[in-house]
């Protein structure tokens, strides 16, 4: 993670940690949980999950008012245990999968923008994060 300070956001899913992951680095899982509200939702996503591979995870809202390509690429990733990755503005994201007793703990860290208020950011980073947690409950 870069000096900057990052936010965190985090979520126990009741998954094991291979239907986890699969969920989180698929494309077709991530159009299905990659958006905060029921407002938006993620019409395509590609992903090239190893090390230099590159993802972009278009994000819209459903009324067509607004959407934005969501582009970055992989600097480091462990299966089943780490994934880290720069967005194309240069924001590092590391996020961490820890198996607990046949549970999936998700940690989240990233550089916040510097547009954005951090508490709206953790704000709609965690509603990601708790989005993929139902989507990912609702498949188990």
């Amino acid at each position: 993670m870069s000096d900057r300070k990052h936010v965190k956001v985090e979520t126990t899913i009741a998954a094991p940690i291979e239907k986890v992951w699969d969920c989180w680095t698929m494309p077709g899982h991530i159009t299905q949980w990659n958006f905060a509200t029921e407002s938006w939702h993620c019409p395509a996503a590609s992903n090239d999950l190893r090390e230099g591979g590159r993802f972009n995870w278009r994000m819209e809202a459903r009324d067509g008012s607004m959407g934005f390509d969501f582009l970055g690429a992989y600097t480091k990733v462990e299966p089943n245990a780490l994934i880290e990755y720069m967005l194309d503005d240069g924001r590092n994201v590391q996020i961490d999968f820890n198996e607990m007793n046949g549970s999936t703990h998700v940690v989240e860290r990233f550089d916040p923008d510097q547009s954005n208020p951090v508490d709206i950011q953790r704000a709609g980073w965690q509603a990601i994060l708790d989005n993929f947690r139902k989507y990912v409950e609702s498949k188990v």
